[in-house]
């Protein structure tokens, strides 16, 4: 799919299917066909490919060609199947228009045009559009924080609480939340570096333009919250960290009541098989074992040993 916008009003608007490509100040690729990318290409912008995006080196992510500055950040979204993942996405920031290409979808790229003109930021020239759709992202960023937040809150809530009904499956259920808002919050991570790698080399290259101060303080400004989200996913990860310790002791605890239940129950037992290994020996001489009351006798004393065995446990309270 391609997307394309443009000024009007000193604000940027969608522009129609079909519209040039020449009047738009920012067009938005997801998941190009050949076509399209030859058509942004026609305008002399180089694209480069899913596999030349998904190179580590810095690099093949962060570099100018040809008065372009080419940023790929990874942020985290939907594919075509709804399926949660983290990738790439490239910024191409020329000098009449922006360009972004992707393969998944960023909830901030469906969120940004409808906030058009209403974010802080200016988006009438070209870096400032691109500062506006950065602050989004971080600001997207923000979002997913707070919601593992509020999910920590409502499991250890549940975690810490006494006298649940159905404990095995709630734990169970709780580790399983705990793996995936981790998962979440290493996305968040990974997305903040390299929003800040991006930054950083794209401040570095409006030092040697004109009036562009503003524009670096702006930088300043996203660096500044990318740092504080860093600090905040800090704290979310040591929640993390307590909670899953927590959940793992209850399940410990748990097993070791199991186990403390079997134990005792083992122990019962001995002073009774004890007495009837006894009687079980094939000695000649035993005289009870010829008597009427012989048979009774001996489980009276098993029943005995037992119940003494089990007065015991209780008086010490290992019951």
């Amino acid at each position: 799919m391609l997307y394309t916008f443009t000024n009007r009003a000193g604000r940027l608007a969608r522009l129609a299917s079909g519209a040039r490509l020449v009047d738009a100040v920012w067009i938005d690729l997801c998941s190009p066909l050949p076509e399209e990318t030859a058509a942004v290409e026609a305008l002399g912008v180089a694209l480069p490919t899913i596999e030349e995006m998904e190179e580590i080196e810095l690099s093949s992510r962060l570099y100018r060609e040809g008065g372009k500055d080419y940023m790929t950040v990874v942020l985290p979204g939907l594919t075509d199947e709804e399926t949660a993942v983290l990738a790439p996405v490239t910024f191409v920031v020329c000098a009449k228009r922006l360009v972004t290409v992707r393969y998944h979808t960023p909830r901030p790229f469906e969120t940004f045009p409808d906030r058009i003109g209403r974010e802080a930021f200016e988006t009438t020239t070209v870096v400032g559009t691109f500062l506006a759709l950065a602050d989004e992202i971080i600001a997207r960023f923000a979002d997913i924080l707070e919601t593992i937040g509020q999910t920590l809150d409502a499991l250890s809530a549940k975690v810490f609480s006494e006298g649940s009904e159905h404990e095995t499956a709630l734990l169970r259920g709780a580790l399983q939340t705990i793996g995936r808002q981790g998962e979440r919050l290493g996305r968040v991570r990974l997305g903040l570096l390299t929003m800040e790698r991006a930054l950083s080399f794209f401040g570095q290259t409006l030092k040697a333009k004109p009036d562009s101060a503003d524009h670096i303080e702006t930088i300043r400004a996203l660096q500044g919250d990318i740092a504080a989200l860093g600090v905040h996913a800090d704290f979310v990860a040591s929640r993390i960290s307590l909670i899953d310790d927590a959940t793992l002791g209850h399940i410990t605890l748990a097993q070791n009541a199991t186990v403390r239940i079997f134990s005792v129950v083992a122990v019962l037992f001995m002073p009774p098989t004890l007495v009837a290994s006894i009687y079980g020996m094939n000695f000649r001489v035993m005289p009870e074992l010829g008597q009427a009351w012989g048979y009774p006798a001996a489980i009276v004393l098993m029943g005995m040993s037992a119940a003494l065995t089990y007065l015991f446990f209780k008086w010490k309270k290992w019951l």
